[in-house]
């Protein structure tokens, strides 16, 4: 496992793997090189068969709290236009296995942008959502205006980006944008408990689960169906399907091999 500036890297543990945002002196702004080093270590986890669900962090006053606007400054138009960072949040958003994204604390622009990246999100009763880039003459630009529609509905949307206003915990909660919210010093915990629970499902369901979900985002209804159909038959030839409906009968905790 390579060592990284930006964020830190657990070992796996119970096929989980912790990833934290690591820039506490700039509240997590996600700069170019943090993208870098994210994409890079799920990259790494992607190949790791001990790594089945990926927990991602910030601290606990802020998951972050968005770009980094002064490296931003910097750039011109076409350093704009070369930037990296575009093939940073593909990598990112690539990923196939589950991310959990475990939130306290402000959640803004660009982290809102990463949050909306995983699959579920565990929110702290602290946390503070809100993609405040209009408030800089510009709209988000990693994917806001188009994963956040899909999550909360056009008008929640349009609030939160046009006005640059942001929501509460609970807000959030009630908007579907977050799974759970919890008390701020547990909110990681949760998201431990609940990635372990993924984890020990067959991981060949569960990738394939993931990938028939998002699938729903892009198709229509007749299309998602037949992905669907064709997902389950697919899952009938596994051995894992085979450990699962066995230890089912014999009332036994499977033991699921990815296989």
């Amino acid at each position: 496992m390579r060592s990284y500036s930006d964020i830190s890297v657990d070992t796996p543990s119970q096929g989980v793997q912790l990833i934290r945002l690591n820039r506490p002196e700039a509240h997590n702004a996600l700069r170019t090189a943090l993208l870098g080093e994210l994409a890079d270590a799920l990259t790494e986890a992607e190949q790791d068969d001990q790594v089945r669900v990926i927990v991602l962090t910030g601290s606990e006053k802020v998951f972050a709290a968005g770009a980094d606007i002064k490296e931003m400054a910097e750039l011109n138009p076409v350093d704009i236009w070369k930037d990296k960072r575009p093939q940073h949040w593909n990598g990112i958003k690539a990923f196939q296995k589950p991310i959990i994204t475990a939130v306290n604390g402000y959640c803004l622009g660009g982290g809102m942008e990463l949050a909306l990246c995983a699959d579920i999100i565990i929110a702290g009763e602290n946390a503070q959502f809100g993609q405040p880039e209009i408030n800089l003459g510009i709209i988000p630009g990693a994917g806001g205006t188009q994963r956040l529609i899909r999550s909360v509905g056009k008008s929640l949307a349009m609030k939160l980006i046009l006005s640059g206003e942001f929501i509460n915990a609970r807000e959030a909660l009630a908007a579907c944008l977050v799974a759970e919210v919890t008390q701020p010093e547990l909110t990681l915990k949760r998201a431990t408990e609940l990635a372990t629970t993924i984890a020990s499902k067959s991981p060949v369901a569960v990738r394939i689960a993931k990938e028939a979900i998002l699938a729903a985002y892009e198709t229509p209804l007749s299309q998602g169906l037949e992905l669907e159909r064709k997902a389950f038959l697919f899952l009938a030839s596994t051995e894992d399907r085979q450990e699962g409906i066995q230890a089912f009968m014999e009332k036994r905790v499977p033991q699921f091999k990815g296989q």
